[in-house]
């Protein structure tokens, strides 16, 4: 079985992400990759990466997320978020977060932490 790894990012942050991944993509290639609709859609369209689509984040996409780590579905999540703007679902961010860290999942939530996960696997 393939690690999988969930690729999210808010919108004022999904350049970074974008810019994160070319970095990153030939290494990335090597997982199966989720993420939520708008973020999939951008790395897939960009990076001709293969990224499955699994919900808008603002519409329940990061609950949804949540529920696939607690299916066993996800093994690490990258999620760029934007700190300095309230969110309306900021209480489903915070599940998100919460579900991560409760089930020693690894969780990315700026570009150095992300740099970590991806390199720890590069030296492997």
């Amino acid at each position: 079985m393939r690690t999988t790894i969930a690729l999210i990012a808010h919108n004022s942050r999904k350049n970074d992400l974008l810019n994160w991944a070319k970095v990153h993509l030939e290494v990335l290639k090597n997982y199966d990759l989720i993420g939520t609709t708008n973020t999939s859609k951008l790395l897939n369209d960009m990076l001709e990466l293969d990224v499955q689509g699994f919900g808008h984040g603002p519409s329940g996409g990061d609950i949804l997320l949540a529920a696939k780590i607690l299916q066993g579905e996800v093994h690490k999540v990258i999620f760029f978020i934007d700190a300095e703007t309230p969110h309306g679902h900021e209480h489903d961010i915070q599940t998100l977060i919460r579900t991560a860290v409760i089930n020693n999942i690894p969780i990315a939530l700026n570009r150095a932490s992300a740099d970590l996960i991806i390199l720890e696997e590069e030296d492997q």
